[in-house]
């Protein structure tokens, strides 16, 4: 009796799940089927202006700096581009907008700019106070100390009851109070608003150390051409510093097209293809591949772009390897390199 009560339920439990099934099969087909992508008020008024405004801090050496030529060059700058290229196909119709650290998330918050690349840590507070999001990580850094080889110090603890220069309004004068105090180390602050004020006090020895990100440190080390072996960047990094792109909250196809912007960047790296040899993928066979290109598929029509968008962003720009070997000098990759060479750098299929 119970084998056959239990036949029974099996029975019935099988009816059920084909019933399910055939009852299903519409819906399930009607959720797979390709839909329309999201509207993006951000997209459309950028389209409709015929160019990206970007926000830059506009003084940071590898990250936005104008060259001789008043030509914004860095990483940051690189990555404005990159977005415009995935829009318009064009890397060049990008309006930069210089903002201070104080401005810059204020000039987001207001819609001065469509996007922020502008040494920006990604935080916990800045995610859930200030409506903006951030859609990707393109720089793993870590705040440290630049002092002058004649100060005698190679090493952080060395720097009790020193002067620090360090800039308002980011999160520089927060993560030196928390390690001086973890330390048992006092120390006097000089802070200033701007980064090219802060790294000239230090040179006219208005401070003994001069505090940021590593990579900026390293820039401004590199700037300093025949006097650069006068100063030393001390070995400890005193917080984890994820930079990431930043938007406002409440335009999710915007965010995806920042986001998967940068992961253009990563994929074209991570499979060799590069702004000199990009148009030979475009024979390629590999599936992949070809949706990567939008030689088959519709990945660019999902979020509202031509199909060929990360084409046309690595061509006007490089994969991720190129904008790092042309702006950032003297820093080892380490974690900003591929996850297949050690790194953290890695990026969802396109698919």
């Amino acid at each position: 009796m119970f084998r056959s009560k239990l036949s029974a339920y099996r029975g019935a439990v099988l009816g059920l799940a084909v019933a399910g099934v055939m009852l299903a099969g519409p819906a399930i087909a009607q959720t797979t089927a390709a839909a329309p992508p999201a509207p993006s008020k951000t997209l459309d008024a950028v389209k409709a202006r015929g160019e990206l405004i970007c926000g830059v801090i506009g003084t940071s050496p590898g990250f936005s700096l104008p060259d001789s030529q008043g030509v914004m060059r860095g990483i940051d700058a690189d990555q404005c581009r990159a977005v415009a290229a995935a829009i318009f196909g064009d890397a060049s119709k990008v309006k930069w907008v210089m903002l201070s650290p104080q401005q810059r998330f204020t000039g987001l918050q207001s819609g001065e700019v469509d996007v922020l690349f502008a040494n920006v840590t990604w935080t916990m507070t800045r995610e859930s106070q200030l409506g903006m999001q951030f859609p990707n990580i393109y720089y793993y850094d870590g705040q440290a100390f630049i002092v002058k080889k004649s100060l005698g110090v190679d090493s952080a603890k060395g720097l009790n009851g020193a002067s620090i220069c360090m800039l308002t309004g980011g999160t520089s004068e927060l993560t030196v109070q928390e390690y001086f105090s973890a330390n048992s180390m006092t120390y006097t602050p000089v802070v200033l608003g701007e980064g090219e004020e802060a790294r000239k006090a230090f040179l006219a020895d208005r401070c003994d150390a001069y505090t940021s990100d590593g990579s900026s440190l390293a820039g401004f080390k590199a700037s300093q051409g025949d006097k650069a072996n006068e100063l030393v960047i001390l070995p400890e990094r005193m917080t984890a510093e994820p930079l990431g792109g930043a938007v406002r909250k409440g335009d999710e196809r915007w965010f995806d097209i920042v986001r998967w912007t940068h992961f253009a960047l990563v994929t074209a790296e991570l499979n060799g293809i590069t702004s000199d040899n990009i148009d030979t993928f475009k024979a390629s066979q590999d599936p992949r591949i070809r949706r990567f290109m939008g030689e088959e598929g519709d990945l660019g029509a999902t979020l509202g772009l031509e199909n060929n968008w990360a084409y046309n962003v690595v061509k006007a720009v490089g994969n991720l390897g190129q904008v790092w070997d042309r702006n950032v000098i003297g820093v080892d990759r380490g974690y900003n390199n591929l996850w297949t060479k050690g790194g953290l750098q890695y990026a969802p299929p396109f698919r």
